[in-house]
Order: C-alpha cells, then structure tokens, then sequence
C-alpha cells in the first residue's frame, strides 16, 4: 500500500507577500517601459513610492509573523526534546 504524503497548503500570509512582490516587479517594469517610450519621469513620483511601501509593510508583517510562529515551535521544542525538539546534544 502507497503512502501519499499530505501537500501542506500555502499560509495566506504566504500568498499576499508573493502577490505583492510580483505586482511590485509588475509595476516597476511597466513604469520603466512607459518611461522609456514617453521620456516622462514623472510616473516615478507616486507609482514606485507607492508599490515599493507596500511591499515593505508586507515584508514586515510577514516578517513579524514568522518570528511569532518560530517563537512558539522553539518553545514547544525546548519543552518536549524527545518528540523531535531541541536538545542539548
């Protein structure tokens, strides 16, 4: 009998830091492009500044949430070595 191992689900959290960096990367190519067709800079004003804070508040959200999730598994680590955890080796 075949063991399938269970495909975790992407953490939401997960998913809107990867949906932020890529309309970031979005964004930054279409603005380049129509800056080179229409030598206009004045896109760079508020399109980038606007994409580029977005992405940081993301990055620090999802930043701070892995800390949290990381601080409770050590815990529980350092409580229970012998189901895996950490040990003192």
């Amino acid at each position: 009998m075949a063991r399938y191992k269970k495909k975790k689900k992407m953490e939401f959290s997960k998913k809107i830091f990867i949906g932020v960096s890529v309309a970031a990367i979005l964004v930054t190519i279409f603005t380049g492009i129509m800056i080179w067709r229409t030598n206009d800079l004045s896109p760079l004003m508020y399109l980038i500044p606007a994409v580029f804070s977005e992405l940081a508040t993301a990055t620090g959200f999802y930043y701070s949430k892995a800390k949290a999730e990381n601080k409770i598994k050590i815990q529980k680590g350092l409580e229970n070595p012998e189901e895996g955890g950490i040990s003192d080796g």
